[in-house]
C-alpha cells in the first residue's frame, strides 16, 4: 500500500504550509544527519565497546 502521487503531493503542500518554504531545507538536512548518525551507530563494531 504505497501512497500515490496525489497523496505525496498533498503531504508536500501541507509541509510547505505548516513550516514555510524557508525552513524545509533545514528540516530535511536535520533528517539526513539523523539518518547518517543512525546508520553509523548500526555499523559500529560491538567489540570496540568492550575495549573502552
Amino acid at each position: 500500500m504505497f501512497p500515490g502521487p496525489l497523496q505525496i503531493a498533498l503531504v508536500i503542500v501541507l509541509v510547505l504550509v505548516l513550516f514555510g518554504a524557508g525552513r524545509v531545507p533545514d528540516i530535511m538536512r536535520n533528517i539526513a544527519r539523523g539518518a547518517r548518525a543512525f546508520k553509523k551507530g548500526l555499523e559500529d563494531d560491538p567489540k570496540d565497546e568492550d575495549k573502552r
